[in-house]
């Protein structure tokens, strides 16, 4: 059997962080074994769709490598691929009627005001009412006559009372539930769209998808989803419900927490790749204790069942610390062409930018870290003389205006601006004073820059800077030290 996959996703906004999972995971299990990916738009909620989400999809998909196989822009076969499209077809209100017939559906009248009189239930932390089989005791002619004045219908699932239903997940097992918990979910809208549920049910077995992946919150309407397969007599798909996605307070993941969607995460300068990669680890692990992988060898070594049940938690501190990794491991030059625009943001004068990129690079967790490395250049900012104290270097107020009294005159004098000169001068004054480097090195690297941390030592900073610059930072230092 080849493996067939699909993500399925709704065009309501951003991409969630979950979603993307999902499609990856899809994606993975696919790719592992050789089957195909595909892509399919559930467009069926009118209510929540948002003008422009679709595109999102693609750019999403594209930007990610998730390359799917087929889709609305690939036919392999199985389209239309936009569950709107594949309505105008007819096959949803088609497989609907085969329920009927059947007696496993049923056309059901009732208003919004009979509706509002039924009990409800909380389930899962929500509110549903459930439905008492009402218009299931109506007779052939009754449902004729109603059909035939034009009165509002929709069609339901027809559960049973009693008994229970039993489905295979592959994470979780065996999950057996009571079928009076089963409410009579509504498999046709009044507005004659299949809902979310019926369309994904018949979409996945007429195209043939034989895994299907999602969150476990799915898990409760799972028993619905296999009665539907069992009452059409088609094979159930290997079902992998994934666990939830938390923040760090192991509350559910937010669009309010800032990180929710892969549009979030590239807003706040993280790498594509590292993305793809973290996302990966959220409730899978590999066999080996490695972290980075490319999304070819995340193709070799995935196995589903390697999925944790356990909640993931979205660590915050170890996505920066991997986007870190890959910063670091990345061409120089592609460096430079992600950051430049960052830098450019920073520093409105004219510095040498390839330069400063060198500098941060190893210094940044992502691109957003620019601006807080560099913005000294700008502007020397206003800093504290304790900042000239350092135990380490054996460096106070009293030692660090002597030093730079001392330099100002060479550094004066010098006209080779370089990294380099610089240090070949400052090192020539090192060895006459009879100290070591960091006793001169961290007074004038705080003159010149105003900062306990910088990208870089006292002469790559000053040769950025410039003679005139630099100059002016050390004769501040000095008055500030003075005055203090």
């Amino acid at each position: 059997m080849k493996i067939r996959t699909r993500y399925a996703p709704s065009p309501t906004g951003k991409m969630h962080v979950g979603n993307l999972r999902s499609a990856l995971y899809e994606f993975l299990i696919a790719k592992h074994d050789g089957g195909s990916f595909m892509l399919r738009i559930e467009d069926t909620d009118q209510e929540r769709f948002v003008e422009g989400a679709t595109e999102i999809i693609y750019r999403t998909m594209e930007k990610t490598g998730l390359i799917h196989d087929e889709g609305p822009d690939k036919d392999g076969g199985y389209g239309p691929y936009v569950q709107s499209e594949r309505m105008q077809t007819g096959i949803y209100m088609k497989y609907a009627k085969e329920l009927i017939d059947k007696g496993e559906a049923y056309y059901c009248f009732c208003d919004k005001e009979r509706l509002a009189t039924l009990k409800s239930e909380v389930v899962e932390g929500k509110e549903i009412t459930i439905y008492d089989k009402h218009c299931l005791g109506l007779s052939k002619e009754e449902i004729r006559a109603n059909l035939d004045a034009g009165k509002p219908f929709v069609i339901r699932q027809n559960n049973p009372t009693e008994g229970t239903t039993t489905f295979h997940d592959e994470l979780y097992g065996a999950i057996t539930v009571q079928n009076s918990e089963l409410d009579d979910m509504i498999l046709i809208k009044s507005d004659g769209y299949p809902t979310y549920n019926f369309a994904n049910v018949v979409d996945d077995h007429t195209m043939n998808i034989t895994h299907v992946v999602r969150g476990n919150e799915y898990l409760s309407s799972s028993p619905k989803y296999v009665r539907l397969y069992d009452a059409f007599g088609w094979e159930v798909p290997v079902y992998v419900h994934l666990p939830l996605i938390t923040d760090e307070n192991h509350k559910k993941l937010s669009k309010r927490s800032g990180h929710s969607s892969f549009e979030d995460l590239l807003e706040q300068g993280f790498l594509t790749e590292a993305i793809v990669n973290y996302i990966a680890l959220l409730g899978w692990s590999p066999e080996d204790n490695n972290e980075i992988f490319s999304l070819q060898e995340l193709i070799e070594k995935f196995d589903y069942k390697r999925i944790s049940k356990s909640p993931a938690v979205f660590d915050m501190v170890k996505l920066r610390w991997m986007n870190g990794e890959y910063l670091k491991a990345m061409d120089d030059d592609k460096f430079f062409e992600m950051a430049e625009s960052y830098l450019k943001a920073a520093l409105t004068k004219d510095f040498d930018l390839k330069k400063i990129a060198g500098m941060v690079k190893t210094r940044i967790e992502t691109f957003n870290d620019i601006a807080a490395q560099v913005d000294f250049f700008e502007a020397l900012p206003e800093y504290d003389v304790e900042m000239y104290t350092h135990k380490k270097m054996k460096t106070n107020s009293e030692t660090s205006l002597e030093v730079l009294t001392e330099v100002l005159p060479l550094l004066e004098a010098q006209e080779d601006y370089s990294n380099d000169a610089l240090y070949a001068t400052l090192v020539k004054y090192v060895e006459e004073k009879g100290c070591k480097n960091g006793y001169v090195m961290w007074p004038i690297r705080t003159a010149v820059s105003g900062k306990q941390m910088t990208p870089a030592g006292a002469t790559e900073i000053m040769e950025i800077l410039g003679k005139d610059e630099s100059l002016a930072r050390i004769r501040k230092g000095i008055e500030l030290l003075q005055n203090a």
